[in-house]
């Protein structure tokens, strides 16, 4: 059945040529809007089954009978396993579209939630709970990348350029409101860890919904007209011959190391930051409030500069604005992490650090396609979520590994093993303003995507994009 055709329609300054008029017009649907929701509903879900055990930790470990270790592996299976796959959602997204990878990701993510409930029963008896269990985050963290990697995909085949770049934004930001919820609806529903199987059972009725909404309300992976130009060629480029160009790219390849390393560095303040705050005394609940001002100041953020660049198109000058007072703001953290008894200033720095840094990520997944073009969305905004996990574990690593033990820390609460991240939250600190510096002197492009949208329209090209020359090669940046 056709959808109702929304009322929108791409406005023109100016005649365009004779031959073009066709182009001018380009219909939005009302469906696009359901499209949205679904993989919203998907990525909040996914990352609800990912961080499901963290925040309860100790019950979890003592109803599975394992380790706190272990309870650990229950989490970082996730990143384990979407660096390898991460490839292969790419080519199977730009290859076999949109609607085929949400309804696979949705059922996957489904099919996790369940086999974690059918793996840790409340009834005596179950032999081995936590291989089971651990194989139903395996699942999830099989779906991770087909949800993470399609809101470019999304926002390009079903809206019009003056709503792509909010669109991703509310897609992407779905994500850490997942992380926000799971901190918040685990320790409320399991105060014990007899109460286990009732959480896993809370998640799991929402991924199966979903998987409904999904499997039978997605029926097509692009609207029976494009929003715009550039959405009629969106998979112009084959997989491997996207590959190619963007390793010639040269604004794509520094957009690629740095917005990794800030995806990195955001990875390990999230992870890092109740093992940071313990040292100098903060609790688990003051750690967990930093957190969660953390991402909703990152939502807000992100809304905000959403709104605005759909407006300006100024994505550049958005993201090199914001990275540098992302990179103050971990300065700041570094320095304030330091102190005791100052959490009026550790919960404002986390949420300028949240503010800043989280409001970056839907604008540079759109400025990688823009730059990247006609390269397939998926392609470009899967290697930089790839780059962003690879530098994820070696920034872990090394910053766990430049800990000292302390042997006096009366004010901890960290329990037994006191470390001081004096050195390694201002290497942290370091890395976040080196890659801002070198992004901020080092990257220019041009829009391509928007270029070739005006060209299709007018049969020019439009000057009013970045401020590099116009001469450039499309292959170098």
């Amino acid at each position: 059945m056709e959808d109702d055709v929304d009322g929108t329609s791409s406005e023109v300054p100016r005649e365009p040529n004779e031959e073009l008029k066709k182009l001018l017009q380009f219909k939005v649907y009302k469906r696009r809007w359901f499209v949205l929701l679904v993989l919203c509903l998907l990525n909040c879900s996914n990352a609800t089954i990912w961080l499901t055990f963290a925040p309860v930790a100790d019950q979890s470990a003592q109803y599975l009978k394992v380790s706190l270790d272990d309870i650990n592996w229950l989490s970082l299976v996730y990143m384990i396993v979407a660096i390898p796959l991460s490839f292969g959602t790419t080519w199977l997204l730009d290859t076999f579209g949109l609607r085929i990878t949400l309804i696979l990701g949705s059922w996957l993510n489904m099919f996790g939630a369940v086999l974690r409930f059918l793996g840790a029963p409340s009834r005596e008896g179950f032999i081995v709970p936590y291989p089971v269990v651990m194989l139903g985050q395996t699942f999830g963290a099989l779906a991770q990348p087909l949800i993470i990697f399609t809101p470019t995909k999304m926002a390009a085949l079903w809206f019009p350029d003056n709503q792509r770049a909010t669109a991703n934004m509310i897609t992407s930001m779905s994500n850490p409101l997942g992380v926000l919820l799971a901190n918040i609806i685990s320790p409320w529903v399991a105060q014990t860890s007899a109460q286990i199987p009732n959480l896993l059972l809370v998640y799991a009725i929402p991924a199966c919904i979903i998987c409904f909404l999904a499997t039978l309300g997605i029926r097509s992976s692009a609207p029976p007209t494009p929003p715009s130009a550039s959405a009629e060629s969106s998979d112009l480029e084959p997989f491997v011959q996207g590959i190619k160009l963007l390793l010639k790219n040269k604004a794509y390849l520094i957009l690629l190391l740095c917005f990794g390393s800030g995806i990195a560095v955001f990875t390990c303040f999230s992870t890092l930051l109740e093992q940071i705050l313990c040292v100098q005394g903060y609790t688990n609940d003051f750690a967990g409030l930093c957190g969660a001002l953390f991402i909703v100041f990152g939502i807000v953020g992100a809304g905000a500069l959403g709104l605005y660049v759909d407006k300006t198109k100024k994505f550049i000058e958005a993201i090199k604005i914001n990275m540098s007072f992302s990179a103050l703001a971990c300065i700041a953290f570094a320095v304030v992490s330091l102190m005791r008894q100052q959490k009026a200033a550790v919960a404002a720095v986390c949420s300028l650090f949240g503010f800043f840094g989280f409001s970056i990520y839907p604008v540079a997944m759109e400025l990688s396609v823009e730059c990247s073009y006609p390269v397939g969305e998926a392609t470009s905004a899967g290697l930089i979520f790839i780059s962003g996990q690879i530098q994820s574990v070696l920034y872990i690593i090394l910053l766990q590994a430049l800990t000292v033990r302390l042997t006096d820390s009366p004010q901890s609460t960290c329990g037994d093993a006191v470390l001081s991240w004096k050195v390694p939250t201002l290497v942290m600190a370091g890395l976040c303003t080196l890659f801002t510096c070198c992004f901020v002197l080092l990257f220019h492009t041009r829009y391509r995507r928007l270029e070739a949208e005006e060209q299709a329209t007018y049969g020019t090209r439009s000057i009013n994009n970045s401020a590099t020359d116009e001469h450039t090669p499309i292959l170098d940046s």
